[in-house]
């Protein structure tokens, strides 16, 4: 595979990924913000080790931050937009240290928890990966000879 499809391949995985992170936790933030008392699956009680008294704005960070955000980014990564792998390092790098924090905090209660730090580790590396490329391919671009102008 190419260099130019191996990008190409990285970048849709990678905009498929901050797609689904996005929708799923604007979803999730968004029971979070209109319920800041609790929910069924995340009681109130969890927050008491926590500098929380409610959801609400951990609910916004998520809506917002990881919900928004990677939506936006997984819209830019399609986009093939150069800086997409830069946003990408930034985002992954902000989801895995919200659910490091979250599980210090109320500890290991779902699924969800592993498995959105593990999306958040796939965004990161994937994001690295797009980064490289594109530091790459403006090297050869900067570096091959302007045959017009001579």
């Amino acid at each position: 595979m190419n260099a130019n499809k191996k990008s190409g391949f990285i970048g849709y995985l990678l905009g498929v990924v901050q797609t689904f992170i996005g929708l799923t936790a604007i979803a999730g933030g968004f029971r979070l913000v209109s319920n800041p008392n609790g929910i069924p699956d995340f009681p109130i009680e969890w927050l008491n080790n926590s500098p929380f008294t409610n959801y609400f704005i951990p609910g916004l960070v998520l809506l917002i931050v990881i919900g928004f955000g990677n939506v936006l980014a997984g819209t830019v990564t399609f986009l093939r937009k150069r800086y997409s792998g830069s946003i990408a390092i930034v985002l992954g790098t902000f989801l895995i240290l919200y659910m490091t924090i979250e599980v210090w905090f109320v500890g290991l209660r779902n699924f969800l928890q592993p498995l959105y730090f593990i999306l958040g580790v796939i965004v990161l590396i994937l994001g690295l990966k797009l980064f490289k490329s594109t530091i790459i391919f403006q090297i050869e671009v900067e570096s091959t000879p302007n045959k017009l102008s001579a």
